[in-house]
């Protein structure tokens, strides 16, 4: 996945950066075309002769030494990018790329370029984990942007733990890997629904949950990063779509949620419900607000329309997907749910396990597909479980057509 590929290797000023000779040396070999760019710190570390001479290319400084007057430099390198990668990658130029500051060659090609950007950092293990850092970090994320995590060892600082700027060979190798994933769902559409509902007593009140869409829009994103058509149905919710290809419907109801969903599940090829919606609703509304009264008040509910049970009656060709949020016994409803509702696979979700629950950023949960097969997924990042279901969707869509 490198042979051929124009790759634009970004070296920021740490110590590090003698490591980045050798995976400008590797890529080269394995028949990619290098082009680096430095920070005017990386050229204090390493000459910018040797990337030339191991790049047989020229490297890249200064923002206006423009060597051809017929083009604009960083416009034209970020325009030549196939994948781009960022070895080592301190905090200064993460903090850079996470706030849109272009002050320098690098940072400047890093705004213009459309290409993957792979980011390897390297840095005091202290940095590293500091809220700055990490917060920067996410935010790249979930722009899109990928991560090779440094490894643990012993640092330039005389600190050992995390903080090491990974082995060539091993950012490599998660290049091509993520490439390869890349294009896992590419051609697919895929809707997917997020978020809680809510349902209308008068307009001061409604019955809700405590869902908080960010699994249903960590599936989504990590969708669009496979390749995938996108269009997310969510709830109200205080979550923001983060990457602009993927289309976002925003509902308020369970009756909304249901018009929506079989609106735009003819023409999906993958189908997850992962929004937490109401089952019942207040069977009487009130258009002006209720006032208190002397003692209690009962509201009468009735059962909404199931939306994952209708999905399933009415599939064709859709690779339909339903999650199960459980407190009790959820390996065993989560089974129930699966065949009573014609669903290609579940996941289930219990909601009461530490760190599992619904505002979280992680979660735990089990795979489950149509023949029973069971792969548990256990607690990690919600982006991280969410690709890790498509990969799983992708290769079991790809068992019923072999």
């Amino acid at each position: 996945m490198v042979l051929n590929k124009n790759i634009l290797l970004g070296v920021s000023g740490g110590i590090a950066a003698y490591k980045a000779c050798a995976l400008t040396s590797k890529l080269t070999q394995q028949g990619a075309d290098v082009k680096v760019i430095m920070t005017e710190n990386a050229a204090k570390f390493v000459s910018p002769l040797t990337f030339q001479a191991l790049s047989r290319n020229p490297v890249h400084i200064d923002t206006f030494d423009e060597k051809d007057p017929a083009k604009v430099a960083h416009i034209d390198l970020a325009d030549w990018a196939d994948i781009t990668i960022l070895a080592p990658a301190t905090a200064n130029l993460i903090g850079k790329v996470a706030n849109g500051i272009a002050d320098d060659m690098l940072t400047t090609v890093l705004l213009a370029t459309q290409s993957s950007v792979y980011i390897a950092p390297a840095m005091n293990v202290h940095m590293y984990a500091h809220p700055g850092v990490m917060e920067n970090m996410q935010r790249l994320d979930t722009w899109g942007y990928h991560f090779i995590e440094p490894g643990d060892g012993y640092l330039a600082c005389g600190y050992v733990g995390k903080g090491r700027l990974e082995e060539p060979e091993t950012i490599i190798e998660a290049v091509k890997t993520h490439q390869n994933n890349r294009a896992e769902l590419s051609g697919k559409k895929v809707l997917i629904s997020a978020g809680p509902t809510q349902e209308k007593v008068d307009p001061i009140r409604f019955f809700t949950n405590h869902s908080s869409g960010k699994m249903g829009f960590a599936l989504a994103e990590e969708a669009a990063k496979l390749g995938a058509e996108v269009t997310l149905v969510t709830g109200p919710v205080s979550v923001e779509t983060q990457n602009k290809q993927i289309k976002r419907v925003d509902v308020v109801s369970a009756a909304d949620m249901y018009e929506t969903m079989h609106k735009h599940y003819p023409s999906s090829d993958i189908v997850i419900k992962a929004a937490a919606v109401a089952d019942y609703r207040p069977k009487q509304t009130f258009s002006e607000k209720m006032k208190k009264q002397s003692g209690g008040w009962r509201v009468e509910m009735e059962r909404t329309q199931d939306i994952l049970q209708s999905l399933g009656e009415q599939k064709t060709h859709q690779f339909l997907a339903g999650f199960a949020a459980e407190t009790t016994n959820p390996i065993e409803y989560g089974f129930n749910k699966l065949k009573k509702k014609n669903l290609d696979a579940i996941i289930i979700n219990d909601v009461a396990a530490e760190g599992a629950g619904f505002a979280g950023d992680t979660n735990a949960v089990t795979y489950v597909n149509k023949t029973e097969e069971t792969k548990d997924i256990t607690l990690r990042s919600k982006h991280d479980i969410a690709k890790e279901i498509l990969l799983l969707i992708s290769r079991d869509m790809k068992d019923d057509m072999n």
